[in-house]
């Protein structure tokens, strides 16, 4: 992963970001939320569980049952983080998966 470039487009900070959260281990899937509002638009299918926004990058998961919530939450961001080009940086914990 790398830092985006000033005009790097959107959809390949949105995969980098998806990565990044993937890389979580207690991540299990990315998802576009309850109300299908956390996706990417870009050619051929959304990349559901990112948006990038001018002020923001959202991220939709579904974790690992057994740790606290918070703290899932925390580490997904830390590794959003150095991507964020000083973005807030929300995680929505959608659903809770078995192990």
């Amino acid at each position: 992963m790398h830092p985006p470039l000033a005009g790097e487009p959107r959809t390949d900070l949105a995969d980098q970001v998806a990565e990044a959260a993937m890389a979580c281990q207690d991540v299990r899937a990315l998802t576009a939320g309850p109300h299908v509002r956390i996706a990417t638009y870009r050619a051929g299918l959304p990349l559901a569980g990112v948006a990038v926004r001018d002020g923001e990058i959202e991220i939709g998961v579904v974790v690992r049952y057994g740790r606290p919530l918070p703290e899932i939450a925390e580490d997904v961001r830390r590794l959003v983080a150095p991507l964020a080009g000083g973005r807030k940086v929300d995680v929505l914990i959608a659903d809770l998966a078995d192990g």
